[in-house]
């Protein structure tokens, strides 16, 4: 049986389509209340995670300070606009993943606390993303995305299976959230009714139904639902030409040039593209209430991406995190610009008195402090957003001698504020009473 909110839901429809719509002030397109109260719908919460693997440069991730006046290590220097939205915080740690080996052990766990199995096994725990994702069962087309920039590993590194550094979401202690590398994919996920590439637009298939739709809104909701299929239709476009570019990402071939063919529909050669079509597939997720829970795997830990587009081809991510170099510090810039480009978008969609952004929490973390000490026992972590007015920003938050932090009790924090109220979480059973 078909969850009652999610049937009352309005879709633009086409053969083969059915296309969420974002929140609009004069109509309850999302299907949030009984028809008693006014068709204006207030917007659920959402939680994203963004996660960069071997951690950041060790001298220029920092924060102090509060509100407008927060000063930002160069590390989060993107997110300079965003300081009193911001909540930085130090200190928490996963105390399962100093136990074993580095990388994999210090990864596989990060979003569940849950102690892992060695000898090449797999087993976790149900990371948080998909605990509240399960909870959200029926009530969005699609309970979470799961979207990643770079393969998994199957390989082992000292004697734990790397699928543990190649997976963060987990939905099952024993099955990690598959991973959608392929743009393409993940936007069809999205917006038709079967998750295949297809060769029909989009928004060609809804283009009539919208017409219609359109005439029976307010003249602001008129502007936002163009400037919403314009998005759509951006970023449609992007996906098309994201294969075309000569720049390869990951391992460096031994050849000057390709000896097959290109496969078509493939992942984005260009990285910056292929993290900035998922960041958009992201806000698209969040725009419609397609989805209100995504997890984004910018790399691996132990990753091998390499970064032409930065002058930074020499070496792979993996091994310059060894080093705080004026290229490490690039690439961690890299990383935060993504989350920043996420936070600007959402901050523009205006949703009743309040953004998208404010309708939303963003993290970004890493399984490590540096990737040159691989330091886990305090992880990088910072929130960006206000979780339905729920979480304040422009703070910098230190749990470093404080007798609860645990990153399972950080987790509990942001899951009431998602809606889903639990007495335990991993190994955990105290909220952070400052988030």
């Amino acid at each position: 049986m078909p969850n009652p909110q999610f049937s009352r839901r309005t879709f633009l429809r086409g053969v083969g389509v059915t296309m969420s719509l974002p929140w609009l002030e004069s109509r309850n397109v999302w299907g949030l209340e009984s028809a008693t109260v006014r068709p204006a719908s207030e917007a659920p919460v959402r939680v994203g995670v963004l996660f960069a693997g071997n951690g950041f440069h060790g001298k220029e991730w920092w924060a102090k300070g509060e509100g407008k006046d927060m000063e930002l290590g160069q590390v989060l220097a993107p997110l300079h606009d965003f300081r009193e939205k911001l909540v930085f915080i130090k200190g928490l740690y996963n105390e399962e993943a100093l136990k074993g080996n580095i990388h994999s052990s210090q990864t596989g766990n990060l979003l569940s606390g849950a102690p892992l199995a060695s000898g090449g096994e797999i087993r976790s725990g149900t990371s948080f993303d998909q605990l509240l994702a399960q909870s959200h069962a029926g009530a969005t087309k699609v309970p979470s995305l799961v979207l990643g920039c770079e393969q998994a590993n199957p390989s082992v590194h000292k004697n734990y299976s790397m699928l543990y550094s190649s997976h963060i979401s987990w939905s099952s202690p024993t099955s990690p959230t598959p991973l959608e590398l392929f743009p393409a994919l993940a936007f069809d996920r999205l917006f038709k009714d079967e998750a295949r590439r297809g060769d029909q637009s989009v928004l060609d298939a809804v283009l009539a139904d919208a017409n219609d739709f359109r005439r029976d809104v307010s003249l602001a909701d008129r502007r936002k639902l163009d400037e919403y299929l314009e998005s759509v239709r951006e970023v449609e476009q992007r996906i098309e030409r994201a294969g075309m570019r000569g720049e390869l990402q990951g391992w460096k071939p031994t050849l000057a040039e390709p000896n097959v063919p290109r496969p078509a529909d493939g992942v984005p050669q260009d990285i910056s593209e292929h993290m900035r079509l998922m960041c958009d597939i992201l806000v698209l997720g969040f725009q419609t209430d397609a989805t209100r829970v995504t997890t984004l795997k910018l790399n691996n830990d132990h990753s091998s991406l390499r970064f032409p587009q930065l002058g930074v081809d020499y070496m792979i991510h993996h091994l310059l995190s060894h080093a705080d170099t004026p290229d490490w510090l690039k690439v961690n810039q890299l990383f935060t610009a993504q989350l920043a480009y996420i936070a600007r978008k959402l901050d523009a969609t205006q949703e009743g008195e309040r953004t998208a952004l404010d309708n939303t929490m963003l993290m970004l973390c890493s399984s490590m402090l540096s990737g040159g000490t691989h330091d886990a026992t305090q992880l990088p972590v910072v929130l960006v957003g206000g979780g339905g007015g729920k979480l304040q920003g422009g703070r910098v938050l230190d749990y470093l001698k404080s007798p609860n932090r645990k990153m399972c009790s950080l987790y509990l924090s942001m899951l009431d504020k998602a809606g889903l109220h639990l007495d335990a979480f991993g190994d955990s059973t105290e909220p952070l009473g400052e988030i």
